[in-house]
């Protein structure tokens, strides 16, 4: 296996030939820094790069898989963390300079249960700065840069995660997701992208951005990586208020490529909305596939599906404020201008505002799990376009001309207010080359479903293996 293999081969690759000592975790990490220093010119997607650190774990877990201390198949993978999650040691920036020189005493939750599996910290990944942002922009680090097309942009706010992926830097990456900062960058740089349901990976230790819309996860090139990844990051935390105590099932069992009976819904609202019509195209095409392999696809309606924007907005503004609103007072001058006004304009919704659209969440979810009552799943669209240029503040959408943040959300802030879990999974390109992608949502804590759906489609199909010019 060659260095660029290596780079683009999954956990699930890799670990068998760890775990029989046919291949070196110090040969894998060389080989990821190799790409990153030949690719990272360009794409910018590390805030901080851990060469020396990473090595030296190599060599450690090299020597101990020698000695017979394996232990599991995320055992001397390379990981890399979106930039708020807190880093024993190593700096956590959350996407700002105020934050340059800010270095944590501890790890949080998701890094600590990395590292006790075995997997090396590569470094930390650039982001949309305090994670408030779909597109992946950032003038204090540099913005980040799709790796099918540069001048593209990688989705947000976890975009140095997408990039990173996408052009085989890291194996394993996380992002966190509080209206769609999973599954955008996944969908708009053609990986996978996985946000679990709410409560299910701890929060613990990661800067928030809104404390009842948050969900960390893991971004992966196949599904079969995220369900190792889960099987590692899932589970209670004491230190997480809201925590799910829950039992935790081999998300890898999942992996039947069996979806038989899997009855999928497909709400109408996601078809009406605007669309680009090749982005309609494959997904009806993934939907038909699903169907194929024995899948029984209906269309359902969600009625409020057209309010989830102004309830989403409503909540996430109150709370990102409402959490920043110290730092807006001391250092706002210094912050970049849109997330300084998106932060400002969030002092101005009243408590009424915010208990109204908490109402209107719980109507909507209400809704949204009777639905779940007659379906499995909910299928669609994860974004209406494929990647928008970098920097753009409108961009057509199908027929009509739309803000790019509502665009690039429209899809995925329904399922941070109701934390159902979803996934975004890579189902086509666009006639310029760009990456389209399927969402698959399923019942809280039902991400065994979720994935079971997305892999046999995934297996069935090629577009995970297609690997970016760049």
């Amino acid at each position: 296996m060659d260095a660029i293999d290596i780079c683009y081969a999954s956990a699930g690759e890799l670990a068998p030939l760890i775990k029989n000592k046919e291949l070196s975790p110090v040969e894998i990490i060389d080989a990821h820094l190799a790409r990153i220093e030949a690719t990272e010119p360009v794409l910018n997607s590390f805030i901080t790069l851990l060469a020396d650190q990473s090595r030296a774990a190599a060599r450690q877990a090299e020597a101990d898989i020698q000695k017979g201390n394996y232990r599991g198949p995320l055992h001397g993978i390379p990981v890399a963390l979106k930039d708020l999650y807190n880093t024993g040691g190593v700096r956590t920036t959350s996407g700002s300079r105020l934050f340059d020189n800010f270095i944590p005493e501890e790890d949080c939750t998701v890094a600590a249960r990395f590292r006790d599996a075995g997997a090396i910290l590569l470094g930390k990944l650039n982001m949309h700065q305090f994670a408030y942002g779909p597109t992946g922009e950032n003038p204090d680090y540099g913005h980040m840069h799709n790796p099918w097309d540069p001048e593209k942009v990688t989705g947000g706010s976890s975009g140095g995660s997408g990039s990173a992926t996408a052009a085989g830097q890291c194996t394993i990456t996380t992002g966190s997701d509080t209206g769609g900062s999973i599954r955008i960058p996944a969908a708009l740089c053609g990986i996978v992208g996985l946000k679990p349901t709410y409560g299910l990976v701890s929060r613990y230790g990661l800067t928030p951005l809104s404390w009842s819309l948050d969900h960390p996860g893991p971004m992966v090139r196949t599904v079969e990586d995220a369900a190792l990844a889960m099987n590692v990051i899932a589970g209670y935390d004491p230190k997480d208020v809201a925590s799910a105590q829950v039992d935790i099932p081999d998300y890898t069992s999942a992996l039947t490529n069996d979806v038989r009976g899997l009855r999928i819904g497909i709400p109408k609202e996601y078809f009406d909305a605007p669309l680009d019509p090749e982005v309609s195209v494959s997904v009806r095409d993934a939907l038909d596939l699903l169907e194929s392999l024995g899948a029984v696809v209906t269309v359902v309606d969600l009625p409020m599906y057209k309010d989830t924007q102004a309830i989403s907005t409503a909540i996430l503004m109150a709370e990102a404020s409402a959490y920043h609103q110290d730092l807006l007072g001391r250092d706002g001058d210094k912050l970049y201008p849109p997330i300084r006004l998106r932060l400002e304009a969030g002092l101005f919704i009243t408590a009424a505002d915010y208990l109204r659209a908490q109402q209107g969440r719980t109507i909507f979810n209400r809704q949204a799990r009777r639905l779940l009552d007659d379906v499995d799943l909910l299928a669609g669209p994860t974004e209406p376009v494929t990647a928008p240029q970098l920097l753009a503040e409108r961009i057509q959408v199908g027929e009509h001309e739309m803000g790019t943040t509502a665009a690039l959300t429209q899809y995925s802030r329904p399922y941070n207010l109701t934390g159902f879990p979803a996934i975004a999974i890579p189902c086509g390109f666009s006639q310029s080359g760009m990456p389209i992608s399927l969402q698959l949502a399923g019942r809280p804590f039902d991400e065994l479903t979720v994935l079971r759906a997305a892999h046999a489609y995934e297996q069935a199909t090629d577009w995970h293996k297609r690997r970016p010019p760049i």
